[in-house]
């Protein structure tokens, strides 16, 4: 079957043509029966006079809004029509798959249900023309990402997501039986990263599945969400990273605005700017001292960190002064970092690393990584991890690994802020959370 889209019927005037969409709309007149098809580029106003074909006129009469349909007709030029000024004179009609009525829910009505009733419909949810929008920005986005990692000579690679140990601090994990032992769910691909350095790949990305056992119920968090890391080696500090990283996230934002720009201003009154590079930075002692004169006060436990609503006064704070949607918050406390982060040779109290703060939310954290097979030992015995656990991980720094650093980001939590998005299940195909697994 030769189907034409919607978007193409302009170059098809006076031509038959096929159609395969779903009924948006019908308006079922005395006479004529006029239905509004939808693909994924557009809607078209197809009309059928019923006397000439009393038959298929009841057919369409029993239809449901959102049956998959197969039309064939006639394209003619009508300027009286709003939708593009031509419509589908129809001649044949295939019900492929009818809509039952009601509907759960009205995917383009005026009045939406709340989000957790959509998401139990999430496929209804997704027929609307802002998520289409979302999934097509989210697949300029990754790939801009990986062309740019490409064209500086970075390799791919597909880390397990089933481990022997954990991949992180050892909390929020996801646990499971594995044969005769117990294995876990990836929190992140970081060791599989760093053991590509030791194998000399040099500069590696991957796009995964990363998993976490967080109870969290906020806007922003998900138990499953995609991973988007990079390593890289031969660098001198944390500021290879950074440098490299706000250059890969200028490019991908340039082809996003390039590819769905005025689509994305149209249907979510967002109006997206290239960011100037380089992105601000601030060390944590400074962040707090800003936070002190802005009147920010800190819960104790964070007096080596930062919490949702600091991150939101900073990133207020840089876009009020500077403009800018980005800030790198740079050189962490040990305390509140992982053994594997660099200390700093003149501070050793501090990690070379940072977070990314889009928007006052943070969607990446990366860092140098301690490349030394002694210096990452002691370090570890520091934060009180058992070395014999952790041992096939320090095997890769025992045989000449280069100085080395990355970050992970997350996917999900870019598109929000990028959008402008209140959530971060609108930013995801599935969501899981810690009370949902369907659909």
């Amino acid at each position: 079957m030769n189907r034409t889209l919607i978007k193409d019927l302009t170059q098809h005037i006076d031509e038959q043509v096929t159609l395969q969409g779903w009924l948006h709309t019908l308006r079922d007149q005395k006479n004529m029966q006029f239905l509004i098809i939808r693909d994924r580029t557009g809607l078209v106003q197809v009309a059928h006079f019923k006397k000439g074909n009393p038959q298929l006129a009841e057919t369409i009469s029993g239809l449901g809004t959102e049956s998959a349909l197969t039309l064939t007709g006639k394209v003619v030029a009508n300027q009286v029509v709003k939708l593009g000024g031509i419509e589908i004179q129809l001649e044949e009609l295939v019900v492929e798959n009818a809509a039952e009525a009601p509907l759960p829910f009205e995917p383009f009505g005026e009045y939406l249900p709340e989000q957790d009733f959509r998401l139990d419909w999430r496929y209804l949810d997704l027929r609307r023309d802002v998520n289409q929008l979302i999934f097509n920005v989210q697949t300029t986005a990754e790939q801009a990402m990986r062309t740019f990692w490409l064209d500086h000579n970075f390799v791919e690679i597909h880390s397990p997501k089933i481990m022997g140990m954990p991949s992180e601090s050892g909390a929020e994990l996801f646990s499971l039986p594995y044969f005769e032992t117990t294995a876990y769910l990836a929190q992140s691909p970081q060791f599989y990263k760093q053991m590509a350095m030791a194998a000399g790949f040099e500069r590696v990305f991957e796009f995964g599945p990363v998993f976490r056992a967080d109870p969290s119920f906020t806007s922003r968090h998900m138990t499953e969400f995609t991973g988007v890391d990079m390593e890289m080696s031969w660098i001198d500090s944390h500021e290879d990273v950074m440098s490299t990283m706000e250059r890969w996230l200028a490019y991908t934002q340039q082809k996003v605005i390039e590819k769905h720009g005025p689509e994305i201003e149209a249907l979510l009154g967002v109006t997206l700017e290239v960011p100037a590079v380089p992105f601000p930075r601030i060390s944590m002692a400074e962040a707090h001292e800003l936070l002190k004169e802005i009147g920010y006060k800190l819960p104790p436990e964070k007096k080596h960190d930062l919490d949702p609503g600091a991150e939101r006064a900073i990133g207020a704070h840089f876009k009020e002064t500077q403009g800018h949607d980005y800030v790198f918050v740079i050189d962490w406390p040990f305390e509140a970092r992982p053994f594997y982060h660099m200390l700093h040779p003149e501070d050793p109290g501090l990690t070379r690393s940072f977070d990314l703060l889009g928007k006052g939310l943070e969607v990446a954290t990366g860092a140098q990584r301690e490349h030394r097979y002694e210096v990452l030992k002691t370090q570890a015995l520091e934060k009180g991890l058992s070395l014999e656990i952790i041992q096939n991980y320090l095997n890769y720094f025992r045989f000449g690994t280069p100085p080395h650093g990355g970050f992970g980001f997350g996917l999900s939590r870019y598109l929000m802020i990028l959008l402008d998005l209140s959530n971060i299940r609108e930013a995801v195909f599935i969501f899981r959370g810690p009370t949902r697994l369907t659909p």
